[in-house]
């Protein structure tokens, strides 16, 4: 099918969607976070939470892992499908788990799931960005919207299947889940990739030409980029501007729990992946008006307050800072892409962003660990976890300091044109 007809450039970017939603599996992991800590790894939620951290840190891994494919000219449908067999076969295989080996989670789930949705995560990301080079915030926010808002659709079916399955055994709701959804996502990303095609070279949509500015046409290679201070500072910026947000993921449900909000707790759940997924919609298209950095310093500034209220909140209100501080994390994944987009361009953005990926990942392995520890002092006196928020409030404030001294990347004329 001709997809650059009409308005039919829409299609690959639908699909895209509704393989984003199985991708944002990994945002429901709170749901099954103290269920797994107590069959499999004897009421440590720091190594239960290590599942989720590898899988964060395995996004990159696939992202780079797509990104040599595509150099080597494999089409963005086959990596996408490829990705998706390793991301069903990754949460199938977890359901076999035993608490004999509970390290047969963090390979399945954690290493293979993180690969698999890794591969799709960037593939998608891109061949949508360049069927939308006028729209490029928004549209990258559209796509990794629909991962944020995969926790809205299968919490209530993670939740669902788990009564359904639990035989009386602690974890046999959630190893049983995890073989159904896999099953599904395997079926939704291998079919939806066959329609992952990108664009001609050098297209650009009939009467949407976009505004040119001097970063347009650049083309950094994954060498040329690793060359660059600005890919050591943004990695590491996103290193910390992602810590809070990954810890409420990890730990909204248990948070809430703590809070005394038990029976109501698996909406924190729903809750973080809805603003989440809201925050990477309207963090992109404000991105395309104030441009990235503007925009990440507002979100970052925001987020050190909403992450300072954990503590206070109470009753419901916990749920309003769970809200906003999954808003504040949605708009740091949106424009960490686009930055890098925009900074490196658009031909190797598989490779860059997967690379870019990689201080991602390390926050999710840190995030876990701190707020993990944190946890396991705080058991039900949830003050106690305090102190991990603070730390992510001065990671915070440090990854502002970093945007603020971080300029764009210059590439000389002539090696560009090599490229």
């Amino acid at each position: 099918m001709d997809f650059t007809k009409g308005n039919r450039r829409w299609i690959p970017v639908i699909v895209s969607v509704f393989i984003q939603l199985c991708l944002g599996s990994t945002y429901i992991w709170s749901v099954f976070q103290s269920g797994i800590t107590t069959a499999l790894f004897n009421g440590n939620n720091g190594l239960a939470g290590l599942s989720f951290s590898l899988m964060i840190a395995m996004l990159s891994v696939g992202g780079i892992i797509a990104g040599v494919l595509t150099k080597k000219n494999i089409q963005p449908k086959i990596i996408v499908f490829i990705g998706g067999i390793i991301l069903g076969l990754g949460f199938i295989l977890a359901s076999f788990t035993t608490a004999s080996a509970p390290w047969m989670l963090w390979i399945t789930f954690g290493i293979l799931g993180g690969i698999g949705m890794g591969m799709a995560y960037s593939v998608t990301i891109s061949v949508s960005q360049r069927w939308f080079p006028d729209k490029r915030g928004l549209i990258t926010g559209i796509i990794i919207s629909a991962l944020g808002l995969g926790g809205v659709v299968f919490t209530p079916v993670a939740e669902a299947l788990m009564a359904l399955f639990n035989d009386g055994s602690a974890g046999s709701g959630e190893l049983s889940t995890f073989l159904v959804l896999g099953i599904v996502f395997l079926v939704i990303c291998t079919v939806g990739g066959l329609f992952i095609v990108p664009p001609p070279q050098n297209y650009s949509p009939k009467g949407k030409e976009q505004k040119q500015n001097p970063q347009t046409n650049i083309s950094f290679t994954p060498k040329q980029m690793l060359s660059s201070y600005q890919y050591y500072a943004l990695t590491f910026a996103f290193l910390l501007a992602a810590l809070s947000g990954l810890m409420m993921i990890g730990f909204a449900k248990p948070i809430a729990v703590a809070k005394g909000m038990a029976k109501a707790a698996y909406i924190g759940v729903i809750v973080i992946s809805l603003f989440n997924a809201l925050g990477r919609l309207f963090w992109g298209w404000v991105s395309d008006k104030w441009g990235r950095k503007t925009t990440l310093i507002v979100i970052l500034l925001a987020n050190i307050a909403f992450t300072l209220l954990v503590d206070i909140a109470e009753g419901y209100f916990i749920f309003v800072i769970i809200a906003l501080i999954g808003f504040a994390y949605g708009g740091i994944l949106s424009n960490f892409a686009s930055i890098t987009a925009d900074y490196y361009g658009p031909k190797h953005m598989n490779y860059n962003y997967g690379l870019i990926m990689i201080g991602f990942g390390a926050g999710g392995v840190v995030s876990s660990f701190v707020a993990g520890y944190f946890k396991d002092i705080a058991a039900n006196d949830i003050s106690l976890m305090f102190p991990a928020f603070i730390i992510s409030a001065v990671a915070s404030a440090l990854a502002v300091i970093l945007i603020v001294l971080v300029k764009p990347p210059l590439l000389k004329t002539k090696e560009n044109a090599k490229n």
